[in-house]
């Protein structure tokens, strides 16, 4: 089959370096930011491997994805993470020609036969050598295209996704985004109409980020309506300048109510199945006894999904949909359950019995979930039939095990594990890839993430562990001689670390600090790599 020519945001926690500027737009752009390329960010609810826990923990069956597709990929991290990392044929698309060249490279370099193109969203969707997908992913974009776009992309899902296939799409939701759509309406007419065209677009980023505050010390009545605008402020001047650009200075940009979201996509035959953010799968962490009690009264799947949001605020949702949901019985959703395979890809004492919802922090049960740690403390793979038996003398239900299944898998701390021969097939693609992502850690942190052949998706993975790794694929073996070979890499750079939120000042005292964060390396998180097949 042929194809056509072929972080959120990056934190700097150690690193100084700020040298990037923007170029012009250009008409093709369709109102979409394309001045300044997007970051370099994984987002692991397209992983289709994710979708079976989701599903099989709400009743669903689930598809076994062979064809997937993502739309508007960005970068191209996360489709060519998931494309090296399965044996699924993926294609996809992103209309900004930079970075497709950017994922096309990175497919060359791992030898995966992935299709990516730069075709328009229309021009992709009038491909006639395109096969129906078991999955199509969005992350993000629903919320910053034109409303043709949006049609054009309901068409496709009614004619590619197959019955019984999985839509994921994340979006801006309201009524989250409702105190602050305002504000992004002042800074995006400011750079429009007060900022020179000439200048590059992070600029005016900056300076409509500095109007707004200005804006807000003249203490307007809408502030003191809404005085948590001035801390969301405080908190968006610390992001990523290229990811606030994408974010907030599109032409289109539209937050959407879950029932808009839901009468959109019922043109295009598809259904609401689950979340995709586990987290947001246990209501005792989200939802207060009343509310949850108001909830279940509430007949309407698609109004209680609003009522819901309006409960806790919600101001992004990640979600899986479905062509055709088929429901389980209780028998068969407990059976396909206990034969899941999963791994802890996570230290067993790094893992915290404290976790984030929407009411805010919560402490787990220990007499719970600890024992459920303990049995996966070894990082091999188990059944959950096999968790289930080993805890039972504690009391454990099934119930609960599911339970803090879903809570570890929603902090990333548990992932699904591939049958063994998948992992057998693709591990050296995976080797590929990650070997030529590893290079690029000598020049930059911007991508922070490596594939597992295990768990079919992305690790995340520092800048300084991507270059011990790099230090021991040319021979390099003692944590010390790890730190000094990182020491010059970033010396030839005029970087620096900080630590405690200061710049270290000699080279004595970097190199020291780069020998305790390699020792560790060695101690903690290079036998995890081993385990999840991360060389």
């Amino acid at each position: 089959m042929s194809c056509k020519s072929l972080w959120r945001s990056a934190k700097y926690a150690y690193i100084f370096d700020n040298n990037k500027k923007g170029v012009s737009l250009s008409d093709w752009t369709a109102g979409y930011v394309a001045d300044v390329g997007y970051t370099y960010g994984y987002q692991t609810e397209l992983n289709p491997l994710r979708i079976k826990l989701a599903f099989l923990h709400n009743g669903f069956v689930f598809p076994e994805v062979e064809t997937a597709c993502e739309l508007g990929f960005g970068q191209g991290l996360s489709i060519n993470i998931h494309a090296a990392a399965s044996t699924t044929r993926w294609y996809g698309t992103d209309f900004n020609p930079s970075h497709t060249a950017f994922a096309q490279e990175l497919a060359r370099k791992a030898g995966t036969d992935v299709c990516l193109s730069d075709e328009s969203f229309a021009e992709f969707a009038a491909r006639t050598d395109l096969p129906d997908f078991d999955f199509i992913g969005m992350h993000g974009i629903w919320s910053w295209i034109s409303d043709e776009n949006r049609s054009i992309i309901l068409d496709f899902i009614r004619r590619k996704l197959k019955v019984g296939g999985v839509l994921f799409i994340s979006y801006n939701a309201y009524p989250g985004w409702a105190a602050f759509a305002p504000v992004r309406h002042l800074m995006n007419r400011h750079a429009e109409i007060l900022e020179t065209r000439n200048k590059n677009l992070i600029s005016r980023v900056d300076s409509a980020l500095d109007f707004s505050e200005q804006l807000l010390a003249t203490n307007p009545a809408f502030l003191l309506a809404n005085p948590q605008i001035s801390d969301a402020l405080t908190k968006i001047k610390e992001d990523n300048r290229y990811y606030l650009a994408h974010e907030y200075f599109n032409e289109h940009w539209q937050p959407m109510h879950f029932s808009s979201i839901a009468e959109l996509l019922d043109s295009a035959k598809v259904q609401f199945a689950c979340s995709a953010s586990y987290l947001e799968h246990i209501d005792a962490i989200n939802l207060k006894a009343d509310q949850l009690s108001f909830l279940q009264n509430i007949k309407d799947p698609v109004f209680r999904e609003d009522v819901r949001d309006f409960m806790v605020n919600q101001r992004f949702r990640k979600d899986y949909w479905v062509k055709g949901a088929t429901k389980l019985n209780q028998f068969d959703r407990a059976e396909l359950l206990r034969q899941q395979n999963v791994i802890l890809a996570n230290n067993r004492e790094d893992v915290s019995l404290k976790t984030t919802g929407a009411l805010g922090e919560a402490t787990m049960n220990k007499d719970v979930y600890a024992p459920i740690l303990d049995v996966l403390a070894d990082n091999e793979p188990k059944t959950i039939s096999e968790i289930e038996q080993a805890v039972k003398p504690q009391k454990i239900s099934f119930a609960q095990v599911i339970q803090a299944l879903i809570v570890f898998g929603g902090q990333g701390h548990i992932a699904a594990y591939q049958d063994e021969n998948v992992i057998t097939s693709v591990s050296e693609q995976c080797d590929k890839l990650n070997a030529h992502l590893i290079a690029k850690a000598r020049k930059s942190n911007e991508i922070a993430c490596l594939s597992s052949p295990v768990t079919g998706g992305g690790v995340p993975v520092g800048r300084f562990q991507q270059l011990f790794l790099l230090a021991m694929h040319q021979g390099i073996h003692e944590p010390s001689e790890w730190g000094r070979y990182v020491w010059k890499i970033l010396q030839a750079q005029g970087q620096t670390i900080v630590k405690e939120k200061k710049p270290l000042e000699t080279a004595e005292a970097n190199q020291a600090e780069l020998t305790e964060i390699a020792q560790k390396f060695l101690e903690k998180q290079l036998p995890l790599f081993k385990t999840l097949r991360i060389n």
